[in-house]
């Protein structure tokens, strides 16, 4: 383990112990809670997640809901059997090298024959007429993304927006290489500043799982970027098929494998996919193609209906995320401390019939008066999630992922119940 991995999990656990030996204290709430956060915990260290799986034998340990790591889905794949095992030959792949004639020169053909036959099942995405430039994930891509509406460059970096509540991760991301070409400048609501400018567009959205439309109108020098990294059966609605310049997709959050590291984009402009192309050539050199196989492989499985994988994927996802939404309504309804988002019910054109959005995060709102941090508040009752503030949002909220193993699921729930009834029991001692 390195130092900078120990220092994080020393971090973490001083958090723990620092709330815990306070949690009398918060539970009383006779007074405003103080906005600053634990001395431990650094900005940077504070959503760090364990290097290794920790033994939480008496379920009392952190719950780690600040990343969508999308756990979940496992027991599903783990049913398929070898019905999507891959498997390669010390020789394979030996060259960086796939098909130097294409723009992407490192895509697998097996992988864009699967992408563009997965989008034509599920209906969510124009795939005709449009270039598709693979990634190391979607992340890579979005900064493959700003360099390429951004260059050659000009004599001040372009703007880039994205109407809040936003990606927690999208201001550091931007800003991140303190590149001469793009800047943060927050939220496009706000955004009135003249000259070029880049909005980002999530939908649906992360946080909170609304459906998004470009916030900056009425203006020829914007161009736009939309994330629709969870515009899938299991998550919402598939309403129209999406058809925008340049579209970001993952497999991450797609399938739930996040640890393959593959994402790809679906891009109309063949010069922007040319220079997407470059920035992932002098970035990483291509991308895995063991990874580019193994999701070929998952993704043309899915997409093959005689199989029935496919189908039985989206109903099995949709199916765990509306009974997590429902298990979860029930704990808030019964609280007056908290609240979440509603969602309008709409026809989705895949599954063919009506239904509501079910999104991978619960953006939780805070109702409490005395309660001004909603993440630090969670903290003292080991629930960690990602609060408001880096969302460009209230710190009376906080995202909290819905797509973890069951176990932690159920722990959470509990948690929450368990904040509920001390605060209620609280106020009626008053």
């Amino acid at each position: 383990m390195g130092v900078n991995q120990l220092e994080s999990l020393q971090d973490l656990y001083a958090t723990h112990l620092y709330q815990t030996q306070n949690r009398e204290k918060m539970a009383t709430m006779t007074t405003k809670r103080p906005r600053e956060e634990p001395a431990a915990v650094s900005h940077t260290r504070r959503y760090a997640l364990p290097v290794e799986p920790q033994d939480n034998g008496t379920n009392s340990g952190p719950l780690l809901l600040s990343h969508g790591d999308p756990t979940g889905f496992k027991p599903f794949w783990r049913s398929v059997g070898d019905q999507c095992t891959v498997t390669f030959n010390s020789c394979d792949f030996m060259s960086y090298l796939t098909d130097v004639g294409k723009v992407c020169w490192f895509l697998e053909k097996d992988l864009e024959e699967s992408i563009r036959e997965l989008h034509r099942t599920v209906g969510n995405a124009v795939t005709e007429d449009r270039y598709i430039v693979v990634g190391t994930g979607s992340t890579q891509l979005f900064q493959a993304a700003l360099y390429a509406l951004t260059t050659p460059g000009g004599l001040e970096p372009v703007n880039v927006v994205s109407a809040a509540p936003y990606y927690s991760q999208y201001q550091e991301e931007t800003n991140f290489l303190r590149s001469g070409l793009y800047k943060w400048a927050g939220d496009a609501y706000a955004f009135d500043t003249e000259g070029a400018y880049i909005e980002l567009v999530t939908m649906p959205n992360n946080p909170d799982g609304q459906v998004r439309d470009p916030v900056v109108v009425n203006r020829n020098d914007g161009k736009l970027i939309h994330d629709l990294a969870y515009y899938w059966p299991q998550y919402t609605p598939i309403t129209t098929q999406a058809d925008y310049d340049l579209m970001l997709f993952t497999f991450s959050k797609s399938m739930g494998h996040a640890g393959s590291r593959i994402g790809w984009a679906l891009v109309k402009d063949k010069d922007v996919a040319i220079k997407m192309t470059k920035y992932v050539e002098l970035n990483s050199i291509g991308v895995s193609r063991e990874s580019q196989h193994r999701a070929a492989k998952i993704l043309g499985v899915v997409s093959d209906s005689s199989q029935c994988i496919g189908t039985d994927f989206f109903r099995y996802g949709k199916s765990l995320m509306a009974e997590r939404w429902t298990k979860l309504r029930e704990v808030i309804s019964r609280s007056r401390v908290f609240s979440l988002p509603k969602y309008i019910e709409e026809y989705c054109q895949f599954s063919r019939e009506h239904t509501e959005p079910r999104p991978a995060f619960a953006w939780l709102k805070c109702n409490h008066a005395d309660i001004e941090d909603l993440e630090i508040f969670l903290r003292g009752y080991n629930i960690m999630g990602r609060g408001g503030s880096l969302f460009g949002a209230d710190p009376n909220q906080v995202r909290l992922s819905m797509l973890g193993d069951e176990e932690t699921f159920n722990l959470f729930l509990e948690r929450l119940s368990s904040i509920k009834d001390t605060i209620d029991d609280n106020e009626n001692c008053i």
